[in-house]
């Protein structure tokens, strides 16, 4: 079937579905990389006017992935609310997105529609958005989660304390720990990315990270982002684990040279009920990032956005307590320069929260990309008024151990002061009994770890 728009006297024609989903999709460096991007901006206006016009029955009826040949799809086609499908079904794209910005469209309403949403469908709507429409859009919807404390409310901004050590070394760890709980990070979770992934070392750094966390009563959730299988094997070790974490992909094909598929995923949520140590039900952290599929050579001709809608179908399938965009990391061969990071943080959140699952995003960099802090800082801010549920926080924004750029540990403080955000409520009373802030803003004694170390036991 061919899928026509006439503009200027020339006729552009489009073979399926997802070439026109491809073509629709702002400028990235990834969809040029995997030559499924459009031609010219005339081409990309084109194929936005078939889009539009397509109905989401149409994009139901064509998946990117075969519904018999990958388990993502088939966890997105079956469960489905056929209720809510049924009464959506003949809708536009451009008549959902009419739908969703309309002034009369609340926020539960737009977790009840999700219920009826493909991934597809809602990588369609977000390629006919602005930028300021995905912030608008994305404001409006509020989807909380709960491991140890309720991420997500109204009025709140989380962070990720991220306390990387290139050794792994426990102290390292615990003096960054200390850094960034004193400026108020690490509502969402203290969370560490492993140099080793063995499930001893893994062991080491979530006793340490239990320890603190128990030793201070602090009110939050700890996580060491190791391969899931190796978490799995620290768990049955005894390892303390709130959460366990894994990094997704759009495809079954995607998720395999991840390491893993939805059984894995399965096994973990059964063995965390068994022996973990987070109060529930949320125990998974997911993270994406447009172009994965595509280092895999798992993207099946369909491009970034759409692989990256998918990953979140997949995910609202296992109800995370979080997931995060990591959405400059991968490199300029992907989102080549600050405009299309920017762009991909706010369409990746936007497209998180329609299908309803709580998001997050790190605002990151590489040093080999078009980008700078101001231009992350700028993304950290713009999610903030989307109502994002977290960002990240490092030391001075440099991240030593993975070697890329996010937000500083002080980022959030500026950010929750300047939108009058405060963090998780628990978090909140922690951080004013401890002294650290006062009626939500640091104090003087923000930035000093020391005034952990004369508690420790």
């Amino acid at each position: 079937m061919s899928y026509q728009s006439m503009l200027f006297g020339h006729t552009y024609a489009f073979d399926s579905v997802k070439e026109v989903l491809a073509k629709a999709n702002e400028i990235k460096s990834g969809d040029v990389l995997a030559g499924v991007a459009a031609q010219s901006d005339i081409e990309r206006i084109a194929a936005k006017d078939v889009l539009s016009q397509m109905t989401l029955q149409t994009l139901r009826e064509n998946p990117v992935v075969p519904y018999e040949e990958d388990e993502v799809t088939k966890l997105n086609q079956d469960s489905l609310d056929p209720v809510v499908y049924n009464e959506i079904k003949s809708w536009t794209v451009a008549g959902l997105r009419e739908w969703i910005l309309s002034l009369g469209t609340t926020g539960r309403d737009l977790r009840r529609v999700s219920k009826g949403l493909t991934a597809e469908m809602v990588a369609a709507v977000a390629k006919l958005m602005t930028n300021l429409d995905l912030v608008y859009a994305a404001s409006k919807m509020e989807v909380p989660a709960h491991c140890n404390t309720t991420i997500g409310l109204s009025g709140t901004l989380s962070t990720r304390l991220q306390p990387n050590h290139t050794t792994d070394s426990v102290e390292g760890i615990t003096a960054s720990l200390f850094e960034g709980l004193s400026y108020g990070c690490g509502d969402a979770v203290l969370g560490l990315n492993p140099v080793n992934d063995t499930a001893s070392s893994l062991s080491e750094v979530l006793k340490r990270l239990d320890e603190v966390k128990n030793q201070f009563q602090i009110p939050t959730q700890i996580c060491v982002l190791g391969h899931i299988t190796t978490q799995i094997e620290a768990v049955k070790q005894g390892a303390p684990t709130d959460m366990i974490f894994q990094s997704i992909a759009g495809s079954e094909k995607g998720n395999r040279a991840f390491g893993f598929s939805a059984e894995t995923v399965r096994e973990a949520l059964a063995l965390l009920k068994e022996r973990g140590t987070a109060a529930g039900p949320d125990v998974f952290y997911f993270e994406t990032g447009q172009g994965s599929e595509l280092s895999s050579g798992a993207h099946y001709g369909a491009d970034q956005v759409t692989m990256e809608a998918r990953c979140y179908a997949f995910a609202r399938e296992f109800h995370p307590f979080m997931v995060n965009t990591v959405v400059g990391f991968i490199g300029p061969e992907y989102l080549y320069d600050s405009r299309q990071v920017i762009r991909a943080g706010l369409e990746d959140h936007f497209m998180g929260k329609l299908t309803g699952v709580p998001m997050g995003c790190d605002c990151c960099y590489t040093n080999h990309m078009m980008a700078d802090q101001n231009d992350i800082e700028n993304l950290s801010l713009l999610l903030s008024c989307a109502h994002v549920n977290y960002i990240l926080g490092v030391p001075a924004s440099d991240d030593i151990m993975l070697n890329y750029q996010t937000n500083a540990y002080h980022d959030s403080a500026a950010i929750r002061e300047i939108l009058n955000l405060r963090p998780i409520k628990e978090f909140d009373a922690w951080l004013e009994k401890m002294g650290i802030t006062e009626n939500g803003k640091l104090t003087e004694r923000a930035g000093d770890p020391t005034i952990f170390l004369g508690r420790r036991a």
